[in-house]
């Protein structure tokens, strides 16, 4: 089974903005900031308490955010990816490799700090997408 979710990008009210939906659909808010992850000595003092990655659960509803764009990349419009979580390893390369054929991988499908393998590509239609397994399931 794989599950899809929207994952927002926001220039730095991630915070702001993930307050307000969860006051709006309720559920529980979870927020991360940079300073809160291995890559926090990467990044400059002002971004610290940025959003490295936030989510809004409330049952089966899950939204997910951040404030980490590339370097003057943040447009209204492409400030948004879908999110896919899978249950199978072999679901995630499959799809990864066949989402990368004429795309653009953005990050590389491989093991991250949270014990997850992860990987975001851009498609041949423009579209993003971000794929997790987590391998403690």
């Amino acid at each position: 089974m794989i599950q899809a979710n929207p994952y927002l990008t926001f220039d730095g009210n991630c915070r702001e903005a993930m307050t307000f939906y969860r006051d709006c659909f309720g559920g529980e808010l979870t927020l991360q900031t940079i300073a809160e992850t291995p890559i926090a000595d990467q990044c400059p003092a002002g971004m610290q308490d940025q959003i490295m990655h936030s989510s809004l659960v409330n049952g089966d509803f899950l939204l997910m955010a951040t404030d980490m764009t590339q370097a003057d990349e943040f447009i209204t419009g492409n400030d948004m990816a879908i999110s896919l979580n899978f249950d199978h390893e072999e679901e995630i390369d499959r799809c990864f490799s066949t989402l990368s054929r004429e795309g653009n991988i953005i990050d590389p499908l491989g093991e991250k700090s949270w014990g997850a393998l992860f990987g975001v590509v851009q498609d041949k239609f423009g579209k993003v997408w971000m794929l997790n397994f987590d391998k403690k399931q």
